[in-house]
């Protein structure tokens, strides 16, 4: 039976964009369900470990000592996001029950059956107190999964059968798309329909919008997508992009800044273009795939959560995509759309308490379920 309590859970996460750690405590009871969110926090990554981060994504001099001391700074930082968290709910360490922390990922390769999300754990379990689940991709991958995305699976427990909203009953398939870095899809059945869940890196969300920008102008991102809008998609580009192979790929798939880097999109010619033309070709470059995919799996709506739902040009132009599909945020569906990352690695770290499955077969590819994690146990 469940507990009507519940239980505390934190979810720690920072994304391929490299801007912030994000925190969830959230409170969950025995059977997974999501009862409330409790406190939110983001802090940004500092300037010297963004950059320590962003040279790791390729081979550099000295980079398993560089690695291992961004692992440990990056446990810092999540350290401090948990007390931000543990101070806004006044809630002691001891009451939560773990946490589980994504870490940043390095490298992802699951054809070569790898993957490589840098954070020191045991540092960081020290640090709060709190058992600690962290290597969370690495049990799909050793069952022939992709590893990636893992959070449809919690997009179907939670989604599944929206509440009504201003766009009326519950819709028999939709899509949560992620816009964070890299943009993921689950499409998602209503629990009536029986649907398989299906989930797939769509391609770029804001990694090269973000990588253009800040090489450009020296601002992180292009704040609410102004730059990009004083611009013109070239539809030339645009066709050139979309040529890449990985769009064509079936699910499962998933990919990273592995592919999608400034060094790709310098091959795919750029000559004679304005930089803000570029920006503009990119943000429709993101807008196309994601709509591409959704098309594909024939949803009805479309819910956005992550940092591109925070971009009202980007908003606004994957709602162009459609002619009678709504494109809206996860607020609408109860949950902020710059918490639904975070709260999915809370509802890991429960599944992984219980020892209990947190991967989706249909999604990843992997053999069968996986308890997901390794657990660092915290002196208390």
């Amino acid at each position: 039976m469940s507990d009507p309590a519940g239980a505390l859970f934190i979810g720690l996460m920072s994304g391929t964009s490299i801007d912030a750690v994000d925190g969830v405590l959230a409170r969950f009871d025995a059977d997974g369900t999501l009862l409330e969110t409790v406190a939110t926090a983001s802090l940004p990554i500092p300037d010297a470990l963004r950059q320590r981060l962003t040279e790791l994504q390729r081979p550099s001099a000295d980079e398993l000592a560089s690695a291992a001391l961004a692992a440990n700074d990056l446990a810092d930082l999540y350290a401090d996001c948990v007390t931000s968290l543990l101070e806004q709910a006044s809630v002691a360490s001891e009451a939560v029950t773990a946490l589980a922390a994504h870490g940043q990922t390095v490298r992802h390769d699951p054809a070569r059956g790898y993957t490589i999300q840098l954070l020191n754990g045991a540092r960081l379990a020290e640090k709060t107190r709190i058992d600690t689940v962290t290597d969370l991709r690495s049990a799909d991958i050793a069952a022939g999964g992709q590893g990636a995305p893992l959070v449809p699976v919690f997009h179907a427990r939670v989604f599944s059968a929206p509440p009504s909203s201003s766009l009326g009953s519950p819709f028999d398939r939709q899509a949560i798309v992620n816009i964070g870095g890299i943009a993921n899809i689950s499409a998602l059945g209503a629990v009536a329909t029986g649907a398989a869940v299906i989930g797939f890196d769509t391609g770029p969300g804001n990694t090269l919008l973000d990588t253009w920008c800040e090489a450009h102008t020296g601002e992180r991102f292009d704040r609410d997508g102004r730059w990009a809008a004083s611009g013109r998609a070239d539809s030339a580009l645009l066709a050139r992009m979309l040529s890449e192979p990985y769009f064509g790929l079936p699910a499962p798939k998933s990919t990273g800044r592995d592919l999608f880097n400034l060094a790709w999109l310098q091959q795919q010619g750029l000559a004679g273009l304005a930089p803000a033309d570029i920006q503009a070709t990119l943000l429709a470059l993101t807008c196309r795939t994601i709509a591409d995919a959704c098309r594909r799996e024939q949803v009805q709506a479309v819910h956005v959560c992550g940092g591109g739902a925070a971009n009202p040009v980007l908003m606004q132009c994957l709602q162009s995509e459609f002619d009678d599909v709504p494109v809206r945020t996860t607020s609408e569906l109860g949950l902020h759309p710059q918490a639904v990352e975070a709260t999915a690695f809370a509802w890991l770290a429960c599944r992984r308490t219980a020892r209990a499955p947190g991967n989706l077969p249909s999604v990843t590819g992997a053999a069968g379920l996986r308890v997901l994690g390794a657990m660092h146990v915290a002196v208390r």
